[in-house]
């Protein structure tokens, strides 16, 4: 247990927060690794969008694209940093009325945008029933056991759960440097106590799989706020210790013809290592020099992209390669582009006009 923290002992200087462009930028990195994943990287129904499997159409970079799932453990690093820094000193009012302002307006939009898409006669792909296109708003729709509208709404719920534990451990009593320190600790502890006993409460609550790139994220915060904290450093090597072991455990197999890709154990190692070495350039500093505007639009454009990409992208490369005959690598590229257009509507036209809305409606308070 760490040291409790006393008037006496010298505390760092905590600066101003100011946007951390830089991080705009790896979130944009991560949601391209996992659009290269679901367009190339895998098998299911994109096989139906290409008209053959993938690695037909990228011989070569099939290989690399099939890493790119790692994306979503990348995600989650920097969602352990970026809660961890919104949420210090902050009211829970205050932290629940950001973070359904942030996450509900693009959310919403994309589920009636893919409801109705799939809808269309002209579109092979099932649409979810009505009933449980609604109850898909909610984002409660994985534990309620209904239909997903959106293939990426999985990793929402992991971090609905994430932000539930911060709020009740961290943002609701206050945040503080102990307190941060002994709710990793503990999360990290408990978490492997769910793995080991394999309790489906626990596991569901805690989510062993995911809970050390959450941690890591935090811990790099602490990083951030002072350089020099051994507890803070101690946090981040246990959770990329554990947590590389996870992703090789998830994500490895012997290799296999009947499987779409072989990934390598040391290749997932040093992609989950880039995901903390990015964060931590960041936390540290090192990376101010990334200061342009442009990535502040990238971090924009990030959520919905990665919302809207994977279904709309099915349709759009059917359009491309099989109905205008654009060549696989002009396909990718055109689709990539077009769920890039498409979220920068979204960001425009949904979330600048609501998010702002929605945030102070939360904020009010009650009497």
């Amino acid at each position: 247990m760490p040291p409790a923290e006393t008037s006496a002992a010298p505390k760092p200087v905590v600066r101003r927060e100011n946007r951390l462009r830089a991080l705009d930028g790896l979130r944009l990195v991560a949601a391209l690794m996992v659009a290269g994943y679901h367009y190339g990287g895998r098998d299911g129904e994109v096989v139906q969008a290409w008209g053959s499997s993938p690695r037909h159409q990228f011989p070569t970079l099939h290989h690399l694209f099939a890493y790119g799932c790692l994306g979503v453990q990348i995600f989650f690093v920097i969602s352990g940093f970026v809660i961890s820094m919104s949420g210090w000193g902050r009211p829970l009012r205050s932290f629940f009325a950001s973070r359904a302002s942030r996450l509900l307006p693009a959310y919403w939009a994309a589920i009636v945008i893919v409801t109705a898409v799939f809808a269309l006669p002209v579109v092979a792909y099932k649409a979810v029933s009505p009933s449980d296109a609604l109850v898909n708003l909610t984002m409660l729709q994985q534990p309620l056991g209904v239909d997903r509208v959106l293939g990426v709404c999985w990793t929402l719920w992991a971090e609905i759960r994430f932000y539930a534990l911060f709020a009740l451990c961290i943002v609701l009593p206050g945040a503080n440097r102990q307190r941060v320190i002994l709710f990793c600790a503990g999360w990290t502890l408990a978490a492997a106590v769910a793995q080991g006993v394999h309790e489906p409460l626990l596991t569901l609550v805690l989510m062993p799989e995911y809970a050390p790139f959450f941690i890591g994220g935090v811990g790099l915060y602490l990083v951030h706020r002072d350089r020099r904290d051994a507890y803070a450093w101690g946090i981040v090597g246990v959770s990329w210790l554990i947590g590389q072991h996870y992703a090789v455990q998830r994500l490895w197999h012997a290799p296999n013809p009947e499987f779409f890709s072989n990934r390598s154990a040391t290749a997932i190692i040093l992609v989950v290592t880039f995901g903390y070495v990015a964060v931590a350039a960041i936390a540290l500093g090192w990376l101010r020099w990334a200061n342009w505007r442009w990535l502040t639009v990238a971090g924009a454009l990030t959520y919905p992209f990665y919302l809207v990409h994977e279904h709309l992208g099915w349709v759009v490369i059917k359009a491309y390669h099989r109905t205008l005959h654009i060549p696989s690598y002009g396909t990718f590229l055109a689709t990539v582009a077009t769920m890039l257009l498409l979220a920068w509507l979204l960001n425009r036209l949904v979330e600048n006009r609501l998010t702002p809305k929605l945030r102070t409606a939360l904020s009010k308070p009650r009497r």
